[in-house]
């Protein structure tokens, strides 16, 4: 390997991060109403949801990454290979933080949400200051474990041309005739980028820890 085999590889590291944080933004934002549609007190509804979450997740994201790129970014829609990627893995992401986040509300203990209905508190005001709080610092470290997952996960993207770390290692395994040394370099980056996403989540758990026991 060269320097500019080195050079090649770390151009990959933008777009594993773009794509990395754009399917969690997806996943994020998309998780909390389903997450509320999956605690429903309307029966159909939640069991719906249940069904939904339960067959997304059981399929694996290259399937995923596949039938958005090969299926829908073939004929209805025109889809770049990054798009689909940030669709695919976003839509596994949105019933996966939906599933942390109701582990975060579930975790509140019910005595809260009626002391905070005695004490006549909107309810605007039960989540921005009593539940969301709570509910952030629980669902905090499983979201970062998930990002970690999800940035390894992104390698998947290469199979359908999405140049990041793993696809670019390939190329240059390709053009330097060398399997492991190229692939310990990916493998090397995906290890220096998860590193700041765990030490972020832990700096972050004990603020929130400390403004909760305030």
């Amino acid at each position: 390997m060269t320097w500019g085999h080195l050079v090649h590889i770390a151009y990959g590291i933008p777009l594993t991060l773009a794509l990395t944080g754009g399917a969690f933004f997806v996943g994020a934002v998309l998780g909390f109403p389903i997450m509320l549609l999956r605690e429903s007190s309307f029966m159909p509804l939640k069991v719906a949801m249940i069904a939904i979450i339960a067959f997304i997740r059981a399929l694996p994201p290259i399937l995923w990454v596949f039938l958005l790129y090969f299926g829908i970014g073939t004929g209805l829609i025109n889809l770049s290979p990054f798009v689909a990627a940030v669709a695919a893995f976003g839509i596994i992401a949105a019933v996966n933080m939906a599933e942390i986040y109701r582990g975060g509300m579930v975790s509140i203990s019910a005595g809260q949400w009626e002391a905070a209905h005695a004490l006549n508190l909107s309810r605007l005001s039960i989540w921005r200051d009593v539940m969301a709080p709570q509910m952030v610092r629980v669902a905090l470290p499983p979201s970062a474990t998930y990002v970690i997952g999800l940035m390894k996960d992104s390698a998947i993207a290469s199979t359908i041309g999405v140049a990041e770390l793993a696809y670019r290692g390939k190329q240059v395994s390709q053009m330097s005739f060398e399997g492991l040394l190229p692939f310990t370099v990916v493998g090397a980056c995906y290890i220096a980028l998860s590193l700041p996403v765990a030490w972020l989540s832990r700096t972050a758990e004990r603020k929130l820890r400390a403004k909760v026991a305030r």
